[in-house]
């Protein structure tokens, strides 16, 4: 799916064409794509795309005048992704421990009882409870999950650290106005995920340092491509409640 800009050349009005078409296929998405007319297809001056390799090719092949931006919102989520499969690796690890601790009751004879933290939680909830939490701004978390925060992050900073660096980059997108000033701030932003030690941001450092121009051309016009993003959610919706 594209969301694609046209110029002032089509009749001085600024537009928004989305193109559906099914498959990632590059050569397959050229071939469909190229039945719009060339003339059409040379005024399109931006395209906002993720960062699949075969859509950027297309893109490149048949709109030529076109300036390619990753979406905001694809980057980001690369880092919401790092944060939950720290966590994830947390809450094995603490189901692990239950396993081992129920099974030495039952060497000992002592029945196993879980700890209970001050929430409520057990160690095994607070991590699957806390999934939500990781996603949001601070500033909109309710009352529980503030204290299920404060909790988390107690007993594990690696993840507390982690969720401020996904929540960093998303105030950079935020407040950012400036694409020379977006440059500083990525690259400092980046130089923290390497100093992390974090192996979870490793997709996103290196997905970065694949795409930063594209990246970086965000900052121009502040495109991205969440509505045709969210009609595409609509379909798949509305097509899955008509599966068998």
């Amino acid at each position: 799916m594209y969301t694609v800009l046209t110029n002032k050349e089509a009749k001085g009005r600024k537009g928004s064409l989305i193109a559906m078409i099914k498959g990632t296929n590059s050569d397959y998405v050229r071939m469909i794509l190229e039945k719009i007319p060339l003339r059409t297809r040379m005024l399109v001056k931006e395209i906002t795309l993720d960062m699949a390799p075969s859509m950027e090719k297309a893109a490149k092949y048949t709109f030529t005048k076109a300036i390619l931006v990753t979406d905001r919102f694809h980057v980001q989520q690369l880092s919401y992704d790092a944060v939950q499969e720290l966590r994830i690796k947390h809450r094995w690890e603490a189901l692990e421990q239950e396993c081992n601790e129920i099974e030495i009751g039952k060497e000992t004879g002592l029945k196993y009882i879980p700890e209970v933290l001050e929430n409520g939680d057990t160690l095994k909830q607070l991590l699957a409870r806390s999934r939500y939490l990781l996603f949001k701004p601070e500033t909109k978390w309710t009352p529980t999950q503030r204290q299920r925060a404060e909790i988390l992050f107690n007993r594990y900073p690696n993840i507390e650290k982690a969720y401020y660096l996904a929540m960093e980059l998303g105030w950079i997108y935020h407040t950012t106005k400036e694409k020379g000033v977006a440059f500083t701030r990525l690259a400092k932003w980046y130089d923290k995920v390497e100093k992390s030690g974090f192996k979870t941001f490793n997709t996103i450092a290196k997905s970065i340092q694949e795409h930063y121009l594209t990246i970086l051309n965000f900052f121009d016009n502040r495109s991205t491509n969440a509505s045709a993003e969210s009609f595409n959610a609509k379909i798949k919706s509305f097509r899955s409640s008509f599966s068998p």
